[in-house]
C-alpha cells in the first residue's frame, strides 16, 4: 500500500472579511482554515493558488507540511470549494491531525493491469466506485487503493471486501462492487435480439395451436367457459 507524499506549504496569516478575502483572490491567494483537535482556535490563513493547484492535481489523498506564522502543523486538505463559472479554488479547510485520533477521508482506487476478460473476450471494465470512505489513525492512511484487474473474467468483480484493510475501518459496505468486467457491447445487443427471436417463435406457436383447436369446435358451438380470450403465452421479462 502507498503511503501519501507530504508536501510543504506556506500560509499567511490573514483577515476574515469579505473585502479581505476578495484582495487575496485578486493576488491568487486562497482564502484557508486551519483547524483540528489539538488546535484550541482555528487558525485564519491564506495559500498561493498555484502551489494548492498543484497538490489538487494528484489523485491521491493530499497531507501537507503547512507552516503558518513560524508553527508547522501535518495536515490533511479536507475540502476545497471552487468558484462555479472559473473552477478557480476559493477556499481551502486544513484539518490538523493528531497521532492518536483517527480521521475520516475518502481514499481514490486506482485499478492496474488488463484484465483477462478484456484481452481475451473483448469484454468492457466498469468501475462504479472511484473512492473508498474510511476511518483510519493518521499514521496509517494510504495515499490510494490500488487494485491488479488482470485475473477478471468476464462477469467477475472486485469488492471492497477484497482490499487490503490492515489497521483501516471501511465506512462503505464490503459487498459494494468496486470494478466488474461486463460482457462485449455486442454480445449483449445479440443475446438480446436471440431472446427476442425465441420468445416471438414460442407466440407464433402457440397462436397456431389455438386455432388448430378452433377449428375442431362445432360452427356454433362455444368454447368452454374461462378459455375464451385467455393469453397462454407467458409474460415476457426484461433483465
Amino acid at each position: 500500500m502507498a503511503y501519501p507524499e507530504l508536501v510543504k506549504l506556506e500560509g499567511k496569516v490573514r483577515e476574515t472579511s469579505k473585502k479581505a478575502n476578495k484582495a487575496l483572490r485578486e493576488e491568487l491567494r486562497v482564502p484557508a482554515v486551519l483547524y483540528g483537535p489539538d488546535v484550541e482556535e482555528n487558525v485564519h490563513f491564506s495559500i498561493d493558488e498555484l502551489e494548492l493547484e498543484k497538490i489538487l492535481r494528484k489523485p491521491q489523498t493530499k497531507l501537507q507540511e503547512l507552516t503558518v506564522d513560524g508553527k508547522s502543523y501535518k495536515t490533511l486538505l479536507k475540502r476545497t470549494e471552487f468558484d462555479p463559472v472559473t473552477d478557480r479554488p476559493i477556499h481551502a479547510d486544513f484539518y490538523v491531525l493528531a497521532d492518536d485520533q483517527k480521521v475520516t477521508l475518502r481514499v481514490p482506487i486506482k485499478i492496474t493491469g488488463n484484465a483477462k476478460g478484456v484481452v481475451e473476450n473483448g469484454g468492457r471494465v466498469f468501475k462504479p466506485m472511484n473512492f473508498v470512505r474510511i476511518r483510519v489513525l493518521p499514521a496509517d492512511i494510504p495515499a490510494e487503493f490500488e487494485m491488479d484487474i488482470s485475473p477478471l473474467e468476464i462477469g467477475q468483480s472486485f469488492h471492497i471486501s477484497d482490499l487490503d484493510l490492515e489497521g483501516i475501518i471501511p465506512l462503505d459496505d464490503l459487498s459494494r462492487t468496486i470494478v466488474t468486467i461486463r460482457p462485449p457491447k455486442g454480445a449483449d445487443f445479440l443475446e438480446n435480439l436471440v431472446a427476442g427471436i425465441a420468445d416471438e417463435t414460442e407466440e407464433e406457436v402457440v397462436a397456431e395451436g389455438e386455432a388448430a383447436e378452433g377449428e375442431e369446435l362445432a360452427e356454433g358451438e362455444e368454447a368452454p367457459e374461462g378459455e375464451e380470450g385467455e393469453d397462454s403465452s407467458e409474460e415476457k421479462t426484461e433483465e
